[in-house]
């Protein structure tokens, strides 16, 4: 039997869920200009927010329910939701876990981030070489939780092998998750929040990102923003004495296996093929035939298709209808207008910064985070006269920040070894150094790689 005390947070919860419906009530009753379905389309929206913000329900339950609800109200078709399934986005997550699975399966990517290690003379030679490694990861591994798991035995063992130097531990207990995070966004499959504000451009816009051109605007922002985040927990976590001790790791390592080299030389094709152009789906499907090829590859087929997170897979579809609710009932391009009377394009792009830089305080999910925000900001953009895809870009990268507290980001809680306060401390500089970061980029670089921001 609960409690009264066990009880209680469930009842705040079941609270703050029918208080927020009861403003969405309000809200559509009164929402001249509004059809039926597009007030009914925004209750179920707003409800959902209430759901990911207020709740431990779990996310794709959550958006799942919201998709059946619009299917229900007619704003969505059956069609159209089990499609969201079918899309080429859902394959591409699909296959390139598969492939990950190949190469994690061989300890290829823990032994370049060793090799990487042991090349470094100094404590900052340490921390940028562990960058890059990281960095690199994110076309390899397309989860910030999987490349954590899998960086986690490399820090371990740069742990052992520093003992004897505290602060340089903590500072590389601070460092894995902060470059994990800020550099997903150099690939598309990097994150599923990626993937996500590809799909939802594609349905609303008509024109998505693909896997190359995300490449050629993520990995420029990720380069700089994960080389300067490193800058900031040098100087705050180590001393200049730190810094420039000598250091000389022997970390052990072996030759190259055949089933290392075999899957080297299959991310080297994968990447030259995306980055030329391949068609990133077919490219992945195809590595992935390969990595699980019988007596060629090194994983069996099945065995990599049940590491595949197919929760998130789910909530990618079932958000992707969302989208496509508010953008088919107008409630989407109805809410933009009645929030941006009187806003300048440069106001409303600043604030898409700033608000999804702050939004994991509220909402811990980064795939959950974009379906709230992008939906919104597209029709916002087009509403001021901007680049829906630019705004929504620039909202998915600012996104990328979550470093305030361990339960901010599954990254941030699988590495020991620094306080709770020590990510406090740092989110107080890197939050705005990233939106700060973002906003350049926004209106000086990526509008030169074919990313206009209007």
């Amino acid at each position: 039997m609960q409690t009264t005390a066990t009880r209680a947070p469930v009842l705040r919860l079941l609270a703050g869920v029918l208080g927020l419906g009861s403003v969405a009530f309000l809200l559509v009753e009164h929402a001249p200009g509004l059809s039926v379905s597009g007030r009914l389309t925004l209750g179920v929206f707003a409800v959902a927010i209430a759901g990911w913000t207020l709740t431990k329900i779990d996310d794709t339950y959550i958006g799942l329910a919201a998709a059946v609800a619009l299917v229900a109200i007619g704003v969505v078709s059956r069609n159209e939701l089990f499609a969201t399934l079918g899309d080429d986005t859902i394959w591409l997550l699909v296959a390139a876990f598969v492939l990950a699975a190949g190469v994690t399966a061989t300890g290829l990517p823990t032994r370049v981030a060793t090799a990487m290690a042991t090349r470094a003379r100094s404590v900052r030679g340490l921390a940028h070489l562990t960058t890059a490694a990281l960095l690199a990861s994110a076309f390899v591994i397309p989860s910030t939780s999987g490349r954590a798991a899998l960086a986690l035995p490399v820090f371990l063992a740069l742990a052992d092998a520093l003992a004897d130097r505290p602060r340089v531990v903590r500072a590389l207990a601070i460092l894995f998750p902060t470059v994990i995070l800020l550099s997903a966004i150099a690939s598309l499959p990097g994150a599923g929040a990626h993937l996500i504000t590809s799909r939802l451009l594609a349905n609303t816009t008509g024109h998505e990102i693909g896997f190359a051109h995300w490449m050629l605007l993520g990995l420029p922002f990720a380069l700089v923003s994960s080389h300067s985040a490193t800058e900031l927990v040098l100087f705050l976590f180590t001393t200049k004495a730190d810094r420039r001790l000598g250091l000389s790791l022997h970390l052990p390592t072996s030759a190259l296996s055949s089933a290392e080299r075999r899957c080297a030389v299959l991310v080297l094709a994968v990447g030259i093929a995306w980055a030329a152009g391949a068609p990133a789906t077919i490219v992945a499907v195809l590595a992935a035939l390969v990595v699980t090829a019988p007596k060629f590859g090194t994983v069996t087929l099945n065995k990599a298709l049940t590491g595949v997170p197919w929760p998130l897979l789910v909530f990618m579809a079932s958000v992707t209808a969302l989208g496509t609710g508010l953008s088919n009932s107008g409630a989407a391009k109805w809410l933009a207008e009645r929030l941006l009377t009187g806003v300048s394009p440069d106001a409303l792009l600043v604030v898409a910064v700033a608000v999804s830089t702050a939004a994991h305080l509220l909402v811990q999910s980064r795939s959950a985070r974009s379906s709230v925000l992008v939906p919104l900001l597209i029709p916002a953009a087009t509403a001021v006269g901007l680049n829906p895809a630019a705004v929504a870009f620039a909202s998915t990268a600012a996104a990328g920040f979550c470093h305030t507290l361990p339960s901010s980001a599954k990254a941030t809680a699988m590495f020991e070894g620094y306080r709770t306060a020590d990510l406090v401390r740092l989110a107080v500089f890197l939050g705005p150094l990233t939106g700060l970061l973002v906003l350049a980029f926004a209106t000086g670089v990526w509008p030169h790689l074919g990313l206009p921001l209007r």
